[in-house]
């Protein structure tokens, strides 16, 4: 993310409230039984930000419900991991909710989840929003972490946001139904922020009874969305929460000042693995000879990509920011190359690198991630690549030939998305020009009311990573400054993926300091 996390790969899943290996994993769940659930209205709503205000459904009582309201929500029955109850949702919303009459209409997926036992039980609403953009929401395999905490007091919601998981998902092959790249565009444009929390209030005015406030815990990306939420529907906000995801606000388009200080953490996360494992610089050497000199500049990926100097920094996305990150990354080296079987045989980049290498990046499987990444700092001005602007600043530090030439570590980026992409990875291309065209559209619409923010009355903590290299510490401080009454931890004890890696103890802490159960000095 950043600022959103990759998982920001979490992006990509950076953080989840199960074990990081089952969050990486879609399960199947039963198949979806359309039982009718009581709506608190029977027209379909008109969700505007125009005002600040979302109006209420109109209509009559939960008792008389009509037949559109039925289709506007679905829930299917209650089923069970071990310590927890779920129960999955589908909602019909409007693609453009400017226009919800007549337009097209998506699907939104949310999983409700209760401790085993509570699913009758009268429990305050909790909406978890995932880090990405492009992220599903976890799959919870059993209790455990953040998620067993919040269900001990909670019926917590987790939503895969428009475009990701069970929610109308857009995937290559999905996109390609839409065959002009500015079609393309034009629909895509509705999968940011302002769309997220707009669908997050229909659902709210459907699921919540008497459509009451609910609290939102946002993590990296998430926030940035919860952030846009406290601007335009502070109303249906009981609180906030955020770990990691305290967004940028200010100029028209933020992202080369995001990238311009993130790529210093980045310089810092690279010293610091080479300093653990001073060996890999030597292996990444090797690596990066191996693909200069290959024929083309690199080597095709099981895929039909191709892996070059360049692609093979993007490892830093996943491998520099997380919990656990430097041993996966080391780990992922030690297996770079294929043995040598038989005497004077040519030396090969193994099998199980290249398939890793793409799994680790994940882009075939999420490319909204890719493609509007850059997006997401947009208000009224484009992007025009600035990542790869601010690479070209950095370039005499980052650029992996020079580095070995002159025998310098190669420096891994962080969480960047560059135009290569686009032509290195086989399921990208075909959304080649699309991504041009969103890197350089101008009109987007507001996603944060600084105003607002300034008199903001919706209770709010935030957990700070020091070192979060997807989210800039100095910038997520000045952010704070701009949200009235907001209550911080800094920590240096966890990296972006805190919410993860920290079992219940990020939820607890910055639960803590809104329910007054820690000091606020």
């Amino acid at each position: 993310m950043a600022a959103a996390g990759l998982f920001c790969a979490a992006a990509i899943a950076v953080a989840t409230a199960i074990p990081a290996a089952a969050a990486r994993s879609l399960r199947r769940h039963p198949a979806f039984l359309p039982v009718p659930v009581p709506v608190p209205g029977a027209a379909r709503l008109r969700l505007s930000f125009s005002s600040s205000r979302i109006p209420p459904p109109r209509g009559a009582t939960r008792a008389a419900m009509s037949s559109s309201a039925r289709a506007e929500h679905e829930a299917g029955a209650w089923y069970a991991v071990p310590g927890l109850s779920l129960r999955d949702h589908r909602f019909a919303v409007p693609l453009d909710h400017s226009s919800p009459d007549g337009g097209a209409a998506i699907t939104v997926f949310a999983r409700e989840v209760v401790a085993a036992g509570k699913e009758d039980a009268s429990l305050p609403y909790l909406l978890y929003l995932q880090g990405g953009p492009g992220f599903e929401s976890p799959r919870p395999t059993e209790a455990g972490g953040w998620l067993k905490k919040a269900c001990e007091d909670h019926r917590v919601v987790l939503l895969d946001q428009r475009g990701t998981g069970l929610s109308t998902p857009l995937t290559p092959s999905s996109l390609s139904q839409i065959t002009s790249p500015a079609k393309q565009v034009e629909y895509l444009k509705h999968f940011r922020a302002d769309n997220i929390v707009k669908d997050a209030e229909f659902i709210r005015l459907h699921l919540v009874p008497d459509a009451k406030p609910w609290t939102v815990l946002g993590q990296s990306y998430g926030g940035f969305c919860a952030v846009t939420y406290l601007s335009f529907a502070p109303e249906g906000l009981k609180s906030v929460l955020l770990t990691g995801g305290l967004p940028p606000l200010g100029e028209p388009c933020t992202a080369q000042t995001v990238y311009r200080a993130c790529f210093k953490q980045v310089q810092q996360q690279n010293e610091k693995y080479y300093k653990r494992y001073p060996q890999d610089i030597q292996v990444i050497h090797e690596v990066v000879r191996y693909l200069s000199e290959s024929e083309g500049g690199g080597v095709v990926l099981p895929s039909g990509g191709r892996l070059t100097p360049k692609m093979l920094q993007c490892l830093g996305l996943s491998g520099l920011g997380s919990g656990g990150g430097f041993e996966r990354l080391h780990y992922l080296l030690e297996r770079v190359w294929d043995p040598v079987l038989v005497p004077g045989a040519k030396k090969c980049i193994s099998y199980y690198f290249l398939k890793e290498f793409e799994m680790w990046l994940g882009f075939d499987q999420n490319p909204l991630y890719a493609l509007l990444h850059e997006s997401i700092y947009c208000q009224g001005s484009s992007s025009k690549w600035s990542a790869e602007k601010i690479y070209g600043e950095h370039e005499s530090l980052f650029d992996p030939i020079k580095a070995t030439e002159e025998g310098r570590p190669v420096y891994f980026t962080g969480e960047m998305v560059f135009p290569c992409m686009f032509d290195e990875i086989h399921a990208l291309r075909d959304l080649k020009e699309a991504a041009h065209l969103l890197a350089e559209k101008e009109d987007w619409p507001p996603l944060y009311d600084v105003i607002k923010l300034n008199n903001n009355k919706v209770p709010v903590a935030a957990a700070v990573y020091y070192e979060d290299m997807y989210v800039n510490f100095n910038i997520a401080k000045e952010t704070a400054s701009q949200i009235a009454g907001i209550r911080l931890w800094v920590t240096n004890e966890y990296m972006h993926s805190g919410i993860r890696d920290g079992g219940s103890h990020v939820f607890e802490h910055v639960m803590g300091l809104l329910n007054g159960k820690k000091p606020l000095f």
